[in-house]
């Protein structure tokens, strides 16, 4: 059996393993189109700040993990799939067969309309070269614009200000991470921020970015305003990288379409990771969930099925953790609320500290919190385990900072029936 998977992140990686734990004797190629060994890109930060080198960026270690495990690691673009021939080709010209296909090659950074976005100041920050360019660039002392405050955005946010650089963030939205928090934990992350000396300019956005003396360059902001920079990065997004199936009859939407087993229209191709639009844990829809946790479980399902196993992905808890300059914020499932649900909210903008969470029925749904961070585990158990609350969730309604004690007290009472 030939399985080729065609992606060497978390899901192409995980999807490797598993298959060789199913099947010693199959023929195990993973393909990936950057230099660099399979690596992770949410250890880039850490590389920024100058935690680990280059190489703790590796999921596994390249010299020895792989041959070991008799896997394949190929650094190659893939041109095209002939899917009816079963045959990749590749960008040397060279070719490859497959009994069984598993795309996942992710997402690519979204770039803005932006005139000037082509100037060699301006990087955005998804892969290692793009780091070693941010490095070069963002100097201790310099001045760095930041084009986008979401997930993504405020992550690099946090290791630019350990680079020791002047920082100046634009978010179009009118909060900091608008997809991840409501207006009252957005506006306490941006009173943060500024309170710890970064510029932040919400509801604005960049016109243009113009070559200036010496080595900066000056970024024009819709509200009128100017700024000097040596260094502009861009996160204002992703896409998922469905270019590969163009032709093949594969359904696609946001991205490429799969069932419960990860499987495409095409019963011998499967795809995973950030390219996939797969189920979601809290609403049952299909959607595409850019996140590492949710990459690694769509390998593994993939990987089960593809070696003739029968498993299905039940979805993966929408969640994000985020620590900016000190101030650490979460969301969970439906932290936005669903129609005639039930919500509760704490807020002390003084000491800024929130938690809302929301309710349906007597299920905990989704939650959201800023500097609460004690509570981080217990909402993520609550929301995927689907307790019945009973009388908690009156109590949780008057005081929702009690959630750790609604979680012992249900969990007692299962464990007990």
């Amino acid at each position: 059996m030939q399985h080729v998977i065609v992606g060497a992140g978390p899901a192409g990686v995980v999807a490797a393993e598993t298959l060789r734990k199913l099947d010693p004797d199959a023929d195990i190629t993973i393909i990936g189109d950057e230099p660099e060994p399979p690596y992770s890109r949410m250890a880039i930060p850490y590389y920024l700040i100058d935690n680990i080198e280059e190489s703790g960026s590796y999921l596994r270690d390249p010299d020895k993990h792989f041959k070991a495990q008799n896997i394949e690691v190929v650094q190659q673009r893939v041109d095209k799939i002939d899917a009816k021939a079963k045959k990749l080709t590749l960008a040397d010209g060279s070719s490859r067969d497959y009994d069984k296909l598993l795309i996942a090659t992710g997402s690519h950074p979204i770039s803005p309309p932006i005139p000037g976005l082509d100037l060699p100041q301006v990087h955005s920050c998804w892969t290692l070269e793009d780091a070693r360019n941010i490095i070069r660039l963002a100097k201790s002392g310099s001045s760095v614009v930041l084009i986008g405050a979401g997930f993504i955005g405020c992550i690099i946010l946090e290791a630019l200000v350990k680079r020791g650089v002047h920082l100046a963030v634009v978010e179009m939205g009118n909060r900091m991470v608008p997809r991840m928090l409501d207006e009252k934990a957005g506006g306490l992350l941006e009173t943060w921020c500024k309170n710890q000396g970064i510029d932040v300019h919400t509801s604005c956005s960049v016109d243009g970015i113009e070559a200036a003396a010496g080595d900066q360059v000056e970024v024009s902001l819709s509200d009128g305003s100017k700024l000097s920079a040596a260094l502009v990065i861009t996160a204002t997004g992703v896409k998922a990288n469905m270019d590969l199936v163009e032709g093949n009859d594969i359904n696609t939407d946001q991205g490429i379409l799969v069932n419960r087993r990860m499987q495409t229209s095409n019963p011998d191709i499967y795809a995973a990771g950030d390219v996939a639009q797969g189920v979601d844990f809290s609403t049952g829809n299909f959607e595409v969930q850019a996140i590492q946790p949710t990459a690694t479980d769509h390998g593994r399902v993939a990987a089960l099925n593809m070696a003739g196993k029968d498993d299905e992905h039940h979805g993966t808890l929408n969640m994000n953790v985020l620590d900016t300059v000190g101030l650490v914020s979460c969301s969970f499932g439906l932290w936005m609320g669903v129609d005639g649900g039930d919500s509760a909210e704490l807020y002390n903008e003084d000491e800024f500290q929130y938690i809302n969470l929301q309710f349906e029925g007597d299920h905990l749904v989704g939650a959201s919190s800023v500097g609460k961070t004690q509570h981080v585990g217990v909402l993520r158990g609550l929301i995927e385990s689907k307790i019945h609350l009973g009388d908690w969730k009156s109590r949780l309604m008057q005081d929702p900072t009690a959630i750790m004690e609604a979680y012992v007290a249900c969990t007692q009472e299962l464990s007990y029936s």
